[in-house]
């Protein structure tokens, strides 16, 4: 049985790390590389990185902030947000991160998650989606930070994401961003079924139930997190204690051979 991961995840604003609810009401938290290097150690099993007004801003990610998160981490590192070209997929290689991710850019040119998949392969390829039940209850696209919808339909675009290449899906629930009262288990299970790539779940975390709920019913391959593990609400070794104990197989590399599941 594959290990679910655990993924805390720093969304980054002029270079801080930052939290808001449902993409909105943005806070400043801390900063990135020392929040970096402290879920290092805490046992998480990847970090995510988000640049989340590089696109809306139409610019590029901060490069000396990713240099500096990899200099000080040796766990796998995403790294998304002003992803626009070939040349800044390879940039943020370069940077050390480990995969990149690409959301409004591949909805608008979904040739970049093939170009990419084919220049550095497909385990370098992240297709981030942000996703929003609308009122007539489909589950649509949302790009530029949750800004702005398009006519996309989740389902079809994760198909279409791992049918050009993609290596994995972030899958960010809007609606459940930030509010705390757990993952959209429905939608994450959708798009779980459809693909055969990894599903990481993200928007929702409230306590530790939460994330056995989506890793299970949900049947997500990761769950991510921010400000429960931001403000210290769920400690990273406790919660794999936690799901070790559900049943749910996870990387606990921190604990004397003795001592593991």
């Amino acid at each position: 049985m594959l290990a679910k991961r655990i993924i805390p995840c720093l969304d980054v604003k002029d270079g801080r790390v930052v939290k808001g609810k449902r993409f909105k009401d943005i806070c400043d938290v801390d900063d990135p590389v020392k929040l970096s290097e402290y879920y290092n150690e805490e046992g998480a099993d990847e970090l995510v990185f988000y640049d989340i007004t590089a696109s809306f801003e139409k610019r590029n990610i901060f490069l000396n902030v990713v240099e500096k998160v990899a200099e000080k981490i040796n766990i796998p590192f995403t790294v998304g947000g002003g992803i626009n070209s070939i040349e800044d997929f390879r940039a943020a290689l370069l940077a050390g991160a480990d995969k990149v991710s690409v959301n409004t850019s591949a909805v608008r040119d979904p040739d970049i998650i093939k170009k990419a998949a084919l220049k550095f392969g497909s385990q370098c390829v992240v297709l981030s989606m942000d996703v929003k039940k609308t009122e007539n209850g489909y589950y649509k696209v949302f790009i530029n930070g949750g800004r702005v919808e398009t006519n996309l339909e989740a389902i079809s675009w994760a198909k279409t994401g791992e049918n050009l290449g993609a290596g994995e899906i972030v899958l960010n629930s809007i609606d459940c961003d930030g509010v705390k009262n757990g993952y959209d288990i429905e939608l994450t299970r959708a798009i779980a079924e459809a693909v055969n790539i990894p599903v990481i779940a993200s928007g929702g975390a409230g306590n530790m139930e939460h994330f056995s709920e989506v890793l299970k019913y949900g049947k997500a391959d990761a769950a991510l997190a921010a400000s429960i593990f931001h403000y210290g609400d769920i400690k990273i070794k406790d919660l794999k204690d936690y799901l070790a104990k559900d049943g749910i197989c996870v990387r606990r590399e921190y604990y004397d051979a003795a001592d593991k599941v």
